[in-house]
């Protein structure tokens, strides 16, 4: 497996001149903790994370030293910490520093990728723009999936899921295209949160449908 096999294509994303609000609004929102901040050609300049706005004026929280140890502070440093608390757009408050990942790869090369970085996702591109993106939490379900298929068979895993994620993108009655959906083996498991039943039973037959499903594996949870 790797990136194209477990990531999440429906990425929540923000842009530069969004305010600080709305992001936070996002986050809390799409349960996710960092969003990526894309341009208009859907190049990512930059991630906006939770840790980018623990200390905030808004809720008191901004840094405050004494005064003699503000005295030896860098001004680069003292201006930074101020523009993370009072800053009102993304552009003024994101991490320019971006740690991204191809679609090519493997689901090893990931995780060293979140665990050198300390990180929780990653996002993919594909020729220098946002296609996906892989969390910490795609690769445990990759791992609890069935192991591994032989190289033919993950080539027909990749079609089965891709034709699932299509179907999904037509449907006005579920937003389950921004959860996340792993193939082995002809298996599909479906995770993450379902709003009734009847749209879990419609997720289902959705899979079931598509041609080459061995079986679907309902790992769904409810919050109905």
């Amino acid at each position: 497996m790797n990136a194209s096999d477990v990531m999440v294509h429906d990425v929540v994303t923000v842009g530069p001149e969004d305010e600080v609000s709305k992001a936070a609004q996002l986050l809390v929102d799409h349960d996710v903790s960092a969003l990526p901040v894309i341009d208009g050609d859907r190049r990512v300049i930059g991630i906006l994370s939770e840790a980018d706005l623990l200390h905030r004026e808004e809720i008191g929280t901004e840094k405050h030293r004494p005064w003699w140890l503000e005295a030896i502070t860098p001004a680069s440093a003292l201006a930074f910490d101020y523009a993370k608390s009072h800053g009102r757009k993304v552009a003024e408050v994101m991490s320019e520093h971006v740690v991204s990942a191809g679609e090519d790869a493997s689901l090893a090369e990931l995780a060293g990728i979140l665990e050198r970085n300390r990180i929780k996702r990653v996002p993919i591109l594909k020729d220098g723009k946002l296609v996906g993106i892989v969390s910490r939490s795609n690769l445990i379900q990759a791992l609890a999936s069935t192991p591994p298929a032989p190289a033919d068979d993950q080539l027909a895993d990749r079609g089965i899921r891709a034709a699932i994620l299509a179907q999904l993108a037509k449907q006005s009655w579920t937003n389950f295209g921004e959860r996340n959906i792993v193939v082995s083996n002809g298996v599909v498991h479906i995770w993450g949160l379902v709003g009734s039943p009847d749209e879990r039973k419609a997720l289902i037959a959705l899979a079931e449908d598509v041609s080459g499903v061995r079986k679907v594996s309902d790992e769904m949870i409810a919050s109905y």
